[in-house]
């Protein structure tokens, strides 16, 4: 029999997206059939009528049929009130974070023609990079997503540098923003605001970390802790600052920074003090990678970041790092004479190269480097960092290997050179470099120019490196202080003491020669092409109560501190003289040997002679001619005798630089004087001419001519020209092959001029039978 039957359809059956569960839809029948039900009793009937509260009503679906039944009308129910929106948490987050704070962009203004570049003089960089020098304002551009409100809005920028940043080593720099910038310190200020767009002027400290920083903008609520960081994808290189006087390197002329930071070429010397030789060096501080490629140094070092902001520091460790010797630097010293598996020293004319192979090849040394090579490559580095550097040329200089501060020869019994006790030595020049800065770590007067000198020589704390040394403290004698000042003292400024061996198997000392080293003390001239004395810089004036002051102050300090006693009258005077601008390549070598005799009593000698080839370093390769030459001497009478050697002994023999050493010795019979002279020449080689063809115009091709005459009666073998110039055209290789004895040959080069002013197009010829020929060309370019 059919009953009430309930029927509810499945949610998934219902909506528009099955499994979405929407009001449940009942549908409700009920069926019902005729029923009979039971009679109740009279009595029952009466007694439910009557006693009512016993006999309530019951709510059912059945009824009485007896019972008055009344239809009252529903009351109306109450509206319901409509329920207030409730927002979901998702959009209370959204429009919470809608309203934070937060950095859309950040615009470094690092353009080359902008306002930061030009002011921190880095316009001339390549490349579109923020590049600063500190202690100096920048500013960068802020893009919000809504604008700034200093009264609900707190916005710090941050710097990063090194592998692991931290607060208390500068290298972690939190920058707070404020009202007004004040000097020496990290700050940032709001000088412009535009919509959602603000414009920050930061400060940094003259003692700021150098290096390359990442930047980061936080912004976060004025009362909150909830912070949003925006990291910059562009870096900011920061660089010492010689324009700032509370920076270190601060140097006041303006011509100075300009030659010493800022010119990207110069000229390196090079020869013997009587035959002083100068080549165009491009050091290029500003060309493309180079700055990469320093940056690259300091982070191969073992500095760590937070000693990059110390001047003294930064060149000691490029000092150490421009050598390969022990740290797998820059370049690979190399005096042998075979460079056939690298450059030869004599072919480089410019750091560019080197600096970008080395940095592309993540670190492999560059083969091969002498003393000028490590000189204008360090030159380069520090210009490239902002510390204020020269090449500097000393002739006769002295290396000592004894930390005696002396230059020691030793004879044997019958005045025969000892070589293997000939272990100091005096170089025919040897560059090195002089950098400004303040030494706050020296007593005070000690800053200035510092010499530092990047070939490997002798180690300083067990790394071939040298200096910075005060040049002040040299010239005073003040050995003491740091770093490597005695070496460098015995350089420019150490006596040459001959020994003499005894029978018993000791020395005694013979002579003293006061006036052997440090001659012609030479640097390119701010503003010019001139070279510059600056032997004044080093030492007081040979002879003078001052100097011998400085040499026996300094000497003290060495390890023959009792060398000098009462000096025993002399009245025989020897020395070399050349004509002219000297000795040229191809032809024989002719000197002039004057004695004089300044008593008034006969004297006679016995001197003799040894010339060598020699290596630029003072090193001797091998013995060419010996001889003995007897002098007689009358009464206060001078004779000149003439030496010569043929060009058919020595054309075999030459090493690089065509240097030879002549070495006298002898004893007066009367007095037992000794007479000792040593005297190193080179043998002068042509230049490269450069005639500039056609007017120099950006964007328009013209020519240079370079003509080369072989002034040897032989063949030159392998003949290269390595051409380069800054502006002008890029570096490269020109192979001429074998030039005849005596031949010319001329190369034309085609270039367009890239950039405007005056530019120098500088050549070099390699070859193994000739070196350190080259020529430059000054060529003004005009803008269209």
């Amino acid at each position: 029999m059919p009953g009430e039957r309930l029927t509810v359809r499945s949610p998934a059956d219902i909506g528009r997206f099955p499994g979405t569960a929407p009001p449940t839809r009942v549908e409700l029948s009920i069926h019902k059939e005729e029923e009979k039900k039971p009679e109740e009793g009279g009595c029952r009937r009466w007694f439910k009528k009557m006693c009512q509260c016993c006999f309530k009503k019951q709510a059912s679906t059945s009824y009485d049929v007896t019972d008055k039944v009344e239809l009252v009308k529903p009351p109306t129910p109450a509206p319901i009130p409509k329920p207030e929106k409730v927002t979901s948490e998702k959009e209370e987050m959204k429009e919470m974070e809608e309203l934070k704070l937060s950095v859309a962009s950040v615009n470094l203004l690092s353009s080359k023609t902008g306002q930061n570049r030009k002011e921190h003089h880095t316009d001339l960089f390549h490349g579109e990079e923020l590049i600063i020098r500190r202690g100096q304002a920048f500013q960068i551009e802020v893009e919000l997503n809504r604008p700034f409100d200093s009264n609900t809005d707190k916005l710090n920028i941050e710097l990063k540098t090194g592998g692991l940043p931290l607060v208390s080593k500068g290298t972690h720099v939190i920058i707070p923003l404020v009202d007004s910038l004040e000097d020496e310190r990290w700050e940032s200020k709001i000088v412009e605001k535009t919509d959602n767009r603000v414009k920050l002027s930061i400060n940094s400290p003259a003692s700021a970390v150098v290096g390359l920083y990442g930047l980061s903008v936080i912004t976060c609520p004025l009362k909150g802790n909830n912070p949003s960081t925006y990291n910059s994808p562009k870096h900011i290189v920061m660089l010492f600052n010689p324009w700032c006087e509370e920076d270190t390197v601060f140097l006041e002329d303006e011509d100075e920074r300009k030659e010493y930071v800022l010119n990207d070429t110069g000229r390196i010397y090079y020869g013997t003090e009587k035959q002083i030789g100068a080549r165009t060096w491009n050091f290029g501080q500003f060309h493309e990678g180079i700055l990469e490629a320093c940056l690259f140094i300091l982070e191969k070092s073992d500095m760590p970041p937070s000693g990059r902001g110390d001047s003294v520091n930064v060149v000691r460790v490029v000092s150490a790092l421009i050598n390969a010797q022990d740290d797998l630097g820059v370049l690979v010293g190399n005096w042998s004479g075979d460079y056939s598996d690298g450059v030869s020293p004599a072919a480089w004319s410019t750091s560019v190269e080197i600096l970008r192979k080395y940095h592309s090849s993540y670190g492999t040394p560059v083969s091969y480097g002498q003393c000028w090579v490590f000189s204008g490559v360090t030159t380069t580095v520090l210009r490239c960092l902002g510390i204020p550097a020269r090449s500097v040329t000393n002739f006769q200089s002295a290396h000592d290997t004894d930390v005696s501060l002396t230059n020691d020869v030793y004879f044997d019994e019958e005045l025969e050179p000892l070589d293997y006790l000939n272990n100091d030595s005096v170089w025919n020049f040897h560059v090195w470099n002089d950098c400004w800065m303040a030494r706050p770590d020296l007593p005070p007067g000690y800053g200035g120019w510092q010499a530092v000198d990047s070939t490997p020589q002798e180690t300083s704390q067990g790394t071939f490196r040298c200096g910075p040394a005060s040049v002040n403290a040299i010239r005073s004698g003040q050995v003491y202080l740091k770093h490597d000042t005695p070496f460098v003292f015995a350089e420019v400024n150490s006596d040459k003491i001959y020994w003499q061996r005894n029978l018993d198997g000791t020395f005694s000392q013979i002579y003293s020669e006061k006036k052997a080293v440090g001659h012609c003390i030479s640097t390119k001239a701010v503003g010019s092409d001139e070279r510059e004395d600056i032997t004044h810089l080093y030492k007081h004036q040979e002879g003078s109560e001052e100097e011998r002051i400085a040499v026996e102050t300094a000497s003290r300090h060495g390890s023959k501190p009792d060398v000098y006693s009462t000096p025993s009258a002399e009245d025989v005077r020897m020395e070399v003289r050349m004509d002219g601008e000297g000795l040229r390549m191809g032809a024989d070598a002719q000197l002039s040997i004057v004695v004089k005799n300044l008593s008034s009593e006969p004297r006679q000698a016995t001197l003799h002679s040894q010339v060598a080839v020699m290596y630029y370093t003072g090193v001797l390769k091998g013995t060419i001619k010996k001889e003995q030459m007897p002098v007689e001497l009358q009464p206060n009478e001078e004779k000149i005798l003439e030496w010569v050697l043929p060009y058919q002994q020595y054309q075999n023999q030459l090493v690089d630089q065509a240097a030879l050493m002549l070495t006298l010795s002898g004893r007066v019979n009367e007095t037992k004087q000794v007479l000792a002279n040593q005297t190193s020449f080179r043998l002068r080689t042509p230049d490269l001419t450069i005639t500039p063809l056609g007017e120099a115009v950006v964007g328009k091709e013209m020519a240079a001519k370079i003509t080369f005459t072989n002034p040897l009666p032989r063949t030159l073998k392998d003949v290269v020209f390595r051409v380069e110039g800054l502006g002008l055209q890029k570096g490269h290789v020109v192979v001429v092959g074998d030039v005849g004895g005596l031949a010319t040959v001329t190369l034309t080069e085609h270039f367009i001029p890239s950039q405007p002013g005056p530019k120098k197009l500088v050549a070099s010829l390699d070859c193994k039978q000739l070196s350190q020929v080259h020529g430059v060309a000054d060529i003004v370019v005009i803008d269209q």
